[in-house]
């Protein structure tokens, strides 16, 4: 895993890569969480949608909502990017376009547009 500060209008954000799934449940999404703070300083990270669980996709584990709300405890806001088109739930899609509308999570197409977002919520 590889975890890159980058600055955008004032605000730190992480930029966290890999070439295999980092967040596979609560847990694992506290330690990237930790990681992220530890490694630079940064309450705000971006992350591509392949390096989680297909399980955070499906609304019926609950996996997506106990991971945000983890989030949400700890003052951390997420920026998930990537193609979201090839889940057909409108429950997801629902999902994702009321996360977007709040100011805690986005999920969008490119990792620029989630940098960007992240960097304009308060």
């Amino acid at each position: 895993m590889k975890i890159t500060k980058v600055e955008t209008n004032g605000e730190n954000i992480a930029v966290v890569s890999s070439s295999e799934i980092v967040i596979m449940d609560v847990q694992s999404a506290l330690d990237l969480m930790a990681t992220v703070r530890y490694e630079t300083d940064c309450d705000r990270f971006v992350i591509n949608k392949n390096l989680l669980t297909e399980n955070f996709f499906e609304l019926k584990t609950r996996l997506a909502g106990e991971i945000l709300q983890k989030f949400i405890n700890y003052h951390v806001k997420v920026g998930i990017y990537g193609d979201f088109s090839a889940y057909p739930s409108q429950n997801l899609q629902n999902f994702i376009y009321e996360c977007n509308k709040g100011t805690d999570f986005c999920f969008l197409p490119t990792e620029q547009q989630a940098i960007e977002k992240l960097s304009g919520l308060k």
